[in-house]
């Protein structure tokens, strides 16, 4: 890919001050500007965004290498190329300064995760763990598995004290309500054992819908994954998160459940992360969660 005003002989380099501006902007934690050239590769000629010259702004390709976007070459080519926006507008001017705090920014139309202080986490709740940050009857919490971490970090949802599996943790206040509001309709995937065997209808019963006391309840999608003799293995998606629903939809089709681990939520999975364990969530995955709540 060719970056127009990359290499062109005797193409001006705009190190700053020519602007008046300071040759290297202190970028915050997690930037080098020590290594920052100050290039305004793909200026287009002399067209500048309106967005992107934030005073002791932080270089755009910067910001995108360090969410895991890529490398700083990768990136700056992602940018020649169009495919970054800044609220809203296509930046591809190399030398483009962003404030990662406020600015939303955006690779092929997907968020990234620009601040630097955000966390974004898959835990594996292992059973008998109040999904609670603190319990004042002394049960064990989620805290107790996270270590000595400064961040104040906000569980999206719930998972009752027996069920196990795939909880989000972040200390992004808007992206963990947004996740746990029925409204957005985030799909969750779960595993369940349940007295077998199971009937050929039962997957058409519950995606109509099974009447609980507090409304009908439907299941997006379902199926039996083994049957062993009176043990069955189901798994059942659903994007509403009533307390127990899963449990109760099961119950009042027959089949009450004597496990029950969750496995996906939007786009993370579960994997192999062990009980108790964490991992941070990749870009990809923070923006496709991003995107399923419309920010």
């Amino acid at each position: 890919m060719k970056a127009r005003g990359r290499n062109r002989p005797g193409a001006p380099v705009d190190r700053g001050r020519s602007r008046g501006e300071d040759p290297a902007p202190a970028g915050g934690a997690g930037y080098d500007d020590d290594l920052d050239t100050g290039d305004d590769w793909g200026d287009l000629d002399g067209e500048r965004d309106d967005l992107t010259d934030v005073p002791g702004g932080v270089r755009l390709q910067k910001v995108l290498a360090a969410a895991g976007v890529g490398s700083r070459r990768h990136c700056e080519e992602l940018i020649g190329a169009g495919r970054v926006e800044v609220d809203g507008q296509i930046v591809r001017r190399f030398g483009a300064r962003v404030d990662p705090e406020r600015q939303v920014i955006r690779v092929d139309g997907k968020r990234i995760p620009a601040r630097q202080d955000a966390v974004y986490l898959a835990f594996n709740k292992p059973p008998k763990v109040m999904t609670a940050m603190s319990d004042d009857r002394g049960r064990r919490t989620i805290t107790d598995y996270l270590g000595d971490r400064a961040e104040r970090l906000f569980h999206v949802g719930r998972l009752d004290y027996d069920t196990e599996g795939l909880m989000l943790l972040t200390n992004d206040g808007e992206l963990a309500h947004r996740l746990a509001h029925p409204s957005y309709e985030v799909a969750k995937t779960y595993l369940a054992e349940v007295p077998g065997p199971v009937s050929r209808d039962l997957g058409r019963r519950l995606a109509t819908g099974v009447e609980l006391e507090d409304g009908i309840a439907v299941a997006d999608r379902f199926r039996v994954i083994e049957q062993a003799g009176s043990r069955a293995l189901v798994e059942i998606t659903l994007h509403e998160g009533r307390k127990h629903i899963v449990r109760r939809m099961l119950a009042e089709a027959g089949h009450p459940v004597s496990r029950l681990v969750r496995t996906t939520v939007g786009p993370v999975k579960l994997g192999n992360i062990q009980p108790g364990a964490t991992r941070d969530l990749t870009t990809k995955e923070i923006g496709e969660l991003y995107a399923a709540v419309g920010l």
